[in-house]
């Protein structure tokens, strides 16, 4: 009887045990030149990270994690997006109103575009092979396309324009508009703006979640995220995050939305099984904006104030326990439900030896008294 209340209360304490994803911070990157934005190169496996202060991108091989190359742009550049098609990379200079396109085979700028007026973040439309840049001050998207590399359509949209994503499932663009709101929904094939959504204040980064068939929104002031489904373009969760939500990557191995916290040092990883947070994870300081290395199912995050960026393993292949790197949310009343059936049946099974127990007892002929 020891023994067996004794395994009871091991395995009401295993139960309690925290339990999360086994998302951890590898390593760290020095770049310098306060990173900003980060895109993934599929077809040379590198990462491109620009540097808002010093007018530069930086190359990092995603099998040494070590700065390979580093490539002169425009003035202030933030926002950063992969052509697989084209094997380039267009970088959005907000400085000099100009979108760069460097060519992955030579690590150097081929031309230079007139955009709008402070272009900010940028979306490969993967059903036409176009390229889309909001243009935050004068309320534009600029549309280039990637075949000659020239600006063929300008589309009016929400006050102060600054994240975009597209939605390949639905084949439209999201456009997070900062001073509005709200988030303007564009036609990737006809180029017209289809509506708007209410979202939280000052809405900046976003992801597409392609197996859910939802746009994660990050409203900076509101420390949000609004989740849109795509099915009826409606808000169908807020979810509490970090301080001032900045960027978001989906990441589709372990349906999950990083999301990184500016005002501080942190990621917020949401899943979207119950558009819940599941884990918080320590980067370096200001993470602005990330990309998914979905060959080696790696994150890297730009870290402005730190001039480094955090390289995290995202694999759902095991779980660990909360360790420095890994700060994960204990998924309490999933454990306490493990634990009170544990109890309940370890205390039944308790009750069932003593009565057999007793039974036995009563059934045992007196001291003295003949056998039959």
């Amino acid at each position: 009887m020891r023994a067996l209340l004794f395994l009871s209360i091991l395995l009401v304490a295993a139960a309690f045990v925290p339990i999360v994803t086994a998302q951890k911070v590898v390593t760290s990157v020095s770049v310098g030149g306060e990173p900003t934005g980060v895109a993934y190169d599929s077809g040379k496996g590198e990462l491109f990270v620009t540097q808002v202060e010093t007018d530069k991108v930086s190359v990092i091989s995603d099998s040494t994690d070590t700065v390979v190359a580093t490539i002169s742009v425009g003035s202030e550049p933030k926002g950063i997006v992969y052509d697989p098609a084209n094997g380039e990379v267009f970088v959005a200079n907000t400085g000099s109103d100009t979108v760069s396109v460097i060519s992955d085979s030579k690590n150097s700028v081929v031309t230079t575009l007139t955009v709008g007026d402070s272009p900010n973040s940028l979306a490969y439309n993967s059903g036409n092979g176009e390229i889309y840049v909001t243009n935050a001050d004068d309320n534009s998207l600029s549309v280039i396309t990637a075949a000659n590399n020239t600006v063929v359509a300008n589309i009016a949209v929400g006050s102060l324009p600054r994240g975009i994503v597209y939605d390949s499932g639905k084949g439209e663009l999201f456009v997070a508009n900062e001073d509005a709101a709200n988030v303007t929904i564009v036609s990737g094939t006809t180029n017209a703006v289809l509506g708007n959504v209410t979202v939280g204040e000052a809405p900046l980064g976003m992801a597409y979640d392609s197996a859910k068939g939802e746009i994660f929104v990050a409203n900076s002031e509101s420390n949000t995220v609004s989740v849109i489904s795509d099915s009826n373009d409606s808000v169908v969760a807020t979810v509490p995050v970090g301080s001032t939500p900045y960027g978001a990557v989906y990441v589709p191995s372990t349906g999950e939305v990083y999301v990184m916290n500016y005002g501080g040092t942190t990621l917020s990883v949401i899943s979207d099984t119950n558009n819940t947070v599941v884990a918080t994870l320590t980067v370096g300081s200001w993470p602005d904006r990330g990309a998914l290395d979905t060959s080696r199912d790696e994150l890297f995050v730009a870290n402005q104030d730190s001039n480094t960026v955090s390289v995290i393993a995202v694999s759902s292949s095991s779980v660990t326990s909360i360790s420095s790197t890994s700060k994960g949310v204990p998924e309490f009343p999933f454990q306490f439900g493990i634990a009170a059936a544990l109890t309940v049946a370890v205390v039944g099974a308790y009750l069932a030896v003593r009565k057999s127990r007793d039974r036995q007892e009563q059934a045992r002929p007196a001291d003295g008294a003949a056998s039959p």
